[in-house]
């Protein structure tokens, strides 16, 4: 394997770079993939006695990042909370102007990323996603949008009217251990006005460490952004998010991660007066209609296996016209079987080592007790494919459930999973199956995306106007691609808090404000009660 420099980062608090004595690491996927090798065993041992310099040298880190203490998090946010009142008063161009920077950069270091991705353990194509929906918010249409979303004037024979969308202040970002490039995508909220602190997690600190370091803090620094406009921790989660809700500093908290964690979080916003922004679990449906193009369709339902099913916007179950049942689930009983794991590091895999083995038995196991068909899939199996306990990956496993009834008592279908298990729902046939099925939809307690596969302009229209589950509805598309234009974030229910709804980053964190400027003289009397 060729090993990647290994890059240190340190802090970065009010605009200064700050080092410190304790590092966490990061590692490649071969420290899992490889347990029992001896450059693993070797590693585990540095870890616990030896150098930095020999830590360095050991070709599964990747980088070391300085490690922040609780006085620097308090550095943090009163270098932030000093940028958010000098923030406001830089021209909302200039924000847009630097973000297009950010997307020349990213551009540039693309490559790189998605090398440290895949070295993270990020299968290539998903790694190559995250990457097109970074490029998406930042390249110069989707950056005129935000410019007509954050302020838009009207002229009326009086005045001209103003709406304009003033920022938070600081803004606190906790990005997701298992796809942290999101964290750029909260990034987003300095176009309103925001000052922001992010926390890079210790478990996964190499790809979004180089795109802080290499990608966003230069490029803010070269457009003259006040310091403390951005400030880069590595630390504990409990101890840093105590320390944001504990704050007086703290406006809002930008928070990726489990449904039960972030309702409790926001929760605990609310007591402090704190705004809430959640991006958390997802169990996503797709209905496919007689009519779909079954070719697609499959394809499009295999997304259900990418990262093994442990992203939060893949496709979890589906209802499936009856007419098509058959054909459809031979399809992706072949097209299933034929997924094999690899390293994603130097493969085109989708499957990706898996942590959840425990829940993954029992929720199978539950649906079969209760009914339910497996139709491929269900063991455990090593990197080259084969059977094996201890195994970390999973094959990927369809399950086939006859009706409503049966699958409103699933976990399978009704629970969070982060797994590679697919549910394919087969109704009964019946004149009201249509409203059924959209009423299947919503009644999932979870909220990311719904996707449909049909040909008719009735059903779709049905389904777009009658499904109101869901922060993104998708039709006769890959459930988990970007869409230009679309936020790639935001969810309703347990996927996004009791505020939750698709999520612009810059206008989550703002709240709208409206100026009326006159331009006419009339007297008062005359503006309140009209001519006489």
């Amino acid at each position: 394997m060729t090993q990647t420099a290994v890059r240190h980062f340190p802090l970065y608090i009010g605009g200064d770079r700050v080092d410190t004595d304790e590092r966490a690491y990061g590692m490649s996927v071969r420290t899992v993939l490889d347990p029992g090798g001896t450059d693993a065993a070797t590693l585990f041992r540095l870890l616990r006695e030896g150098t930095e310099e020999e830590l360095h040298a050991h070709p599964h880190i990747l980088c070391s990042v300085a490690l922040s203490t609780p006085d620097q998090g308090r550095a943090a946010l009163r270098a932030a909370a000093d940028a958010a009142q000098r923030a406001p008063a830089v021209p909302l161009a200039d924000w847009l102007a630097c973000a297009g920077e950010l997307f020349t950069a990213f551009q540039e270091h693309r490559e790189e990323l998605s090398r440290l991705l895949r070295m993270e353990g990020c299968p290539r194509v998903l790694a190559e996603a995250q990457l097109n929906v970074v490029l998406d918010l930042f390249r110069p249409e989707s950056l005129e949008l935000a410019r007509s979303l954050l302020r838009q004037e009207i002229t009326t024979p009086h005045h001209t009217i103003v709406l304009q969308h003033r920022p938070d202040g600081v803004v606190c970002i906790d990005p997701p251990a298992n796809a942290p490039l999101f964290g750029l995508i909260a990034s987003l909220v300095l176009l309103a006005g925001n000052s922001v602190v992010i926390r890079v997690p210790r478990s996964c600190a190499s790809s979004l460490s180089y795109a802080l370091h290499n990608i966003i803090i230069p490029v803010l620094e070269a457009r003259g952004a006040p310091a403390g406009t951005v400030n880069v921790l590595c630390a504990d989660y409990e101890i840093t998010m105590r320390q944001w809700l504990d704050s007086p500093l703290v406006d809002t908290i930008y928070y990726f991660g489990s449904s039960e964690n972030g309702m409790d979080l926001e929760r605990k916003c609310v007591e402090r007066g704190k705004r809430a922004i959640l991006e958390l679990s997802g169990k996503d449906g797709v209905l496919v209609w007689s009519d779909a193009d079954l070719q697609h369709v499959t394809a499009a339902l295999l997304e259900a296996f990418y990262a093994s099913g442990q992203t939060c916007f893949s496709p979890k179950y589906a209802i499936v016209h009856p007419a098509i049942a058959d054909r459809l689930l031979a399809r992706l009983r072949e097209a299933a079987t034929a997924l094999r794991p690899g390293d994603p590091e130097n493969s085109d895999t989708v499957l990706s080592p898996v942590l959840r083995a425990t829940a993954f038995r029992r929720s199978l196991d539950e649906a079969l007790r209760a009914g339910a068909t497996k139709v491929c899939g269900g063991a455990q199996i090593n990197l080259s494919g084969g059977p094996d306990p201890q195994g970390l990956f999973l094959q990927p496993t369809v399950l086939r459930v006859n009706g409503f009834e049966l699958a409103e008592t699933l976990s399978a279908v009704r629970e969070e999973s982060y797994f590679p298990l697919l549910t394919i729902i087969v109704p009964d046939d019946a004149p009201d199956l249509l409203d059924r099925g959209v009423a299947f939809l919503n009644g999932n307690k979870f909220g990311l995306r719904n996707s449909l596969w049909t040909e008719s302009p009735q059903v779709i229209e049905r389904f777009t106007s009658t499904v109101t589950n869901g922060g993104l509805l998708k039709v006769n598309d890959s459930h988990m691609a970007h869409a230009p234009l679309l936020p790639g974030l935001g969810g309703t229910g347990h996927s996004g808090g009791t505020h939750g709804g698709a999520s612009f980053p810059f206008l989550r964190a703002s709240r709208l404000q409206s100026v009326a400027i006159a331009t006419t003289r009339r007297h008062p009397w005359e503006a309140i009660l009209g001519a006489t």
